[in-house]
């Protein structure tokens, strides 16, 4: 990967560790550039978020798309254009906000009426701040129900079915010193159509229509969020961003033609689909357990660096590395180290009938919401992350140590 032998980043920096494909995440964001090239293309931090993430992407032109104190300041901090940052969320700190203020971030989106008094009173008076409004589209889209986003019945954004966006829109024209740049919506995750995409526009066209009739307003901007479906195993389908990008640019221009409205600036969040596929988990196998029908393979890792598969379901396709085996393939459960019945990282996986304790295992496209996800369980401390590229690996986030972990207790 990148040059470099996985089994020598096992050995070099211990296991589990992540391995992050510098070349394949800048490759990717050029990806993006190229294929939306009229539209603002924002990374979405949450997937994955460390100070070399931020250069690289910074670096490919990229803006970025936060929803914490925590993440702003490090990308600031970093040297990332804090006008190229937007922040969103549906329950912003007061901490978030002053953050997002004093560092001049480029707008901010606003998720609940509550927000707009909130927001417009830390501005002050003589302050200005762009901003835009997170819409519900009633568009039902991604495979879990964990991660649709779209619907009324959760707790993103403001319904424009029931005119409470309007109504908030309306309070914050309200407001001298915040400026209205555009409508925001995201529908979901893991998205392999193109449909709940299109169906978003021509409903928040509508909602633009209604707001020009009403107020005589024209908005600039329209974020249609991130949520682009990857493949973790061989035959997962994908969404096509050619026919994404061709597909909400024939949309858009159609939508606002109807409307009498200018088309506005398009704006995409991906995440998962940037820095997902880029990456790598590297386990070490401590036990091959048989029992009757039923092999379980425990590495040194688990639900505390990827709790995807007991939170959405998530399969994935892990491979034996560092040595050829000629042993026929078997179907196995690699399960975790953790207490926990549900610390499974895969089920029904195929390996060599001969995986052993000491193997290693890779599991690939593992770059997205791991590290970001990873918890304090048991306190086994959370991996490294090492970046790849050339033929040179570096260390980009070392592992978590008992140390770190001994300094935060304070209570005795």
């Amino acid at each position: 990967m990148g040059g470099v032998p996985l089994a020598e980043i096992a050995d070099r920096f211990g296991t589990p560790v992540y391995v992050l494909d510098e070349a394949d995440v800048r490759a990717r964001c050029r990806t993006y550039r190229e294929t939306f090239p009229d539209a603002d293309v924002l990374y979405a931090a949450k997937a994955f978020l460390c100070r070399a993430m931020a250069h690289w992407t910074a670096e490919e032109g990229l803006g970025l798309d936060v929803c914490s104190a925590g993440e702003l300041e490090l990308a600031v901090t970093t040297g990332f254009p804090s006008e190229r940052i937007v922040l969103h969320g549906n329950a912003k700190s007061p901490r978030d906000l002053d953050t997002a203020l004093r560092l001049g971030v480029g707008r901010i989106v606003i998720d609940s009426p509550g927000e707009i008094a909130r927001l417009a009173a830390a501005v002050g008076p003589d302050g200005h701040q762009k901003v835009m409004v997170r819409v519900v589209p009633g568009v039902s889209a991604g495979g879990h129900e964990k991660i649709r986003t779209g619907t009324d019945d959760q707790k993103f954004g403001l319904p424009i079915a029931d005119g409470y966006a309007a109504h908030a829109i309306a309070r914050i024209l309200g407001q001298p010193q915040l400026q209205l740049t555009g409508l925001h919506c995201h529908v979901g995750s893991q998205i392999t159509s193109v449909r709940p995409y299109l169906v978003a526009v021509r409903r928040m066209v509508g909602l633009m229509s209604r707001l020009h009739e009403q107020h005589g307003l024209v908005l600039p901007e329209i974020d249609l969020g991130g949520g682009h479906g990857i493949a973790y195993c061989p035959g997962d389908q994908v969404l096509d961003l050619t026919a994404l990008a061709r597909g909400v640019r024939t949309e858009l221009a159609e939508a606002c033609g109807r409307a009498g409205l200018p088309v506005p600036r398009l704006l995409i969040e991906p995440g998962r689909a940037i820095v997902g596929p880029a990456g790598v988990a590297l386990y070490r196998v401590l036990s091959v357990k048989h029992t009757g029908r039923d092999v379980f393979v425990a590495v040194d890792g688990g639900m505390s660096d990827n709790p995807r598969p007991a939170l959405y379901g998530v399969r994935y396709a892990p491979r034996l590395i560092g040595r050829r085996s000629t042993a026929g393939p078997a179907r196995v459960t690699v399960v975790g180290r953790h207490c926990e019945a549900g610390d499974i990282l895969a089920t029904g996986a195929e390996l060599p009938g001969d995986v052993r304790p000491g193997d290693l295992l890779a599991v690939p496209v593992a770059g997205a919401y791991h590290l970001s996800m990873a918890s304090g369980y048991n306190l086994v401390g959370r991996p490294p992350v090492v970046a790849v590229r050339d033929g040179l690996a570096r260390l980009l986030v070392r592992r978590e140590s008992l140390e770190d972990v001994r300094s935060r207790d304070v209570g005795l």
